[in-house]
């Protein structure tokens, strides 16, 4: 029996799009599972086609990504107007066109990615490939090589392995048997110690005065917390502090919104076994801004001027209590 599944029909779907001649950007909202995951693409369509960059969105602050980023020599820059004239086919890893305004106004001929179904499919995509159960991206990529006998180099096999480690949070999060055996296998080829350098880039010193704003604002919502944290340089550190409120005792979800530029970001995170946290970020923000994720990870972003001058602090706080009385200052 094969250690993953056979796509061996599938690949050829895919391959097919493949010509000499054209040049491919692979675009993401970058975080270790879509770097890691357009690394494998590149290398997997590398020597079939003219050309294959890679874009963000995003701009990449996160000390852990851009440590990524430079020891596994990953050649991703952001995505610009003059960037995107220079290419002729366009694929979305890790993301689908409907999560980002930046990614609307571009056809992508595939898309692979392992977040929640759309509402409608995409007509215009010639290989689409979304698998909601897989807890990483990266998992999918992993398959992809190894039904292609494409043995991954230390780089891509340890950026593949991250991809899963954080996408999972070491398999805290909810994670299927491909997951697993997708990381058993990598780690055959990846070196943990440029994990390790990784890992230990997470957090800048400066971003330490917001855990002290993060605790200071920290509310009590039943068995969640929940953090306004104001203006913030970066969004990420947003991510980080609702990934460390999830350690506290008897917290089974979490949220932290914050203001960065002149959007609300609003953080959703979960233990995965009660509340679904993309459909509960859905629930509460979609009709006002973008909004969706994971069972146990999710995001929201509403611009300011949506919010018709009420306070944003104010404005998350009564989406997320309708009305409780459970609710009270730590």
């Amino acid at each position: 029996m094969a250690y993953f599944k056979q796509l061996e029909d599938q690949l050829q779907d895919l391959l097919a799009l493949c010509n000499k001649e054209e040049r491919w950007l692979v675009v993401v909202n970058a975080d270790p599972d879509s770097l890691a995951s357009a690394m494998a693409f590149k290398r997997i369509i590398g020597r079939r086609v003219a050309e294959v960059g890679i874009a963000h969105i995003n701009e990449v602050k996160r000390l852990d990504n851009l440590a990524m980023m430079h020891y596994l020599r990953i050649p991703a820059q952001r995505m610009i107007p003059t960037l995107v004239a220079q290419y002729d086919r366009f694929a979305i890893l890790d993301s689908q066109p409907h999560h980002h305004p930046d990614f609307e106004d571009l056809k992508f001929s595939v898309i692979i990615d392992h977040h929640p179904l759309p509402e409608e499919p995409y007509p215009h995509a010639e290989y689409v490939d979304i698998r909601p159960k897989y807890a990483a991206n990266c998992t999918m990529m992993t398959e992809y090589l190894y039904n292609l006998n494409i043995r991954p180099a230390k780089l891509l096999a340890t950026a593949l392995l991250y991809g899963i480690k954080t996408d999972t949070q070491s398999f805290e999060r909810p994670f299927i048997d491909d997951d697993v055996k997708a990381f058993r296998y990598l780690t055959k080829y990846a070196d943990m110690d440029l994990i390790k350098r990784i890992t230990r880039s997470e957090i800048h010193p400066d971003w330490l005065r917001y855990f002290s704003r993060a605790f200071y604002n920290l509310r009590r919502i039943g068995p969640g917390l929940f953090s306004h944290i104001g203006k913030v340089e970066n969004p990420d550190t947003l991510v980080i502090l609702a990934d460390f409120l999830m350690r506290v005792h008897g917290v089974s979800w979490d949220v932290v919104s914050g203001i960065y530029e002149d959007t609300l970001v609003v953080i959703f995170r979960g233990d995965g076994m009660r509340k679904d946290m993309g459909k509960f970020a859905s629930k509460l923000f979609n009709e006002i801004g973008s909004a969706g994720g994971h069972k146990a990870a999710a995001r929201a972003e509403i611009k300011l001027e949506a919010l018709e001058g009420a306070d944003p602090e104010s404005f998350v706080l009564k989406k997320l209590t309708k009305g409780k009385k459970s609710v009270k200052r730590i």
